[in-house]
């Protein structure tokens, strides 16, 4: 039996920010109403980051907005939510962000057969001039793919 993964959001902002060093899948606990919103595909990852306290990962500033049909029973869309990974993944981390200054980015809000998880990333903030010297090689490797194109 193959599972699927169907893509709910993605966090482009965060490929153009960060260099991604490693990725980890986890697991992210939600209520009822934030797990029908989700299908609905209303999730924000802008400005989403992760944390690690107490030996627990969490998710902050991840919007994911009330359900339309839920009214008092309803949840707040940028409260914290715990993430679920081993807990070795969880002591990696931890060390990797207090040793190097790394940051833990989420990546995309997926779906994995019928459950929701969450792809973050051990990140490293770009500098402004990398992000520059970025847009120039793209520039120049267009430049490059397109002249090899019209010379066939």
């Amino acid at each position: 039996m193959e599972i699927t993964e169907k893509t709910v959001s993605t966090n482009r902002k965060a490929y153009a920010d960060f260099d991604i060093l490693e990725k980890y899948e986890a697991g992210i606990q939600l209520t009822g109403s934030e797990v029908k919103s989700v299908r609905d595909g209303k999730v924000n990852l802008k400005d989403a980051y992760a944390l690690v306290k107490q030996e627990e990962a969490w998710l902050h500033h991840c919007h994911i907005s009330p359900y339309d049909f839920a009214n008092q029973l309803n949840h707040d869309p940028t409260r914290s939510r715990k993430l679920l990974l081993h807990k070795r993944e969880i002591h990696r981390l931890m060390g990797k962000v207090k040793e190097k200054g790394l940051t833990i980015v989420p990546l995309r809000v997926y779906f994995k057969g019928k459950h929701i998880k969450v792809e973050i990333a051990l990140a490293k903030g770009k500098k402004i001039w990398g992000k520059r010297e970025e847009k120039r090689k793209k520039a120049v490797d267009k430049e490059v793919r397109s002249a090899i194109k019209y010379r066939k």
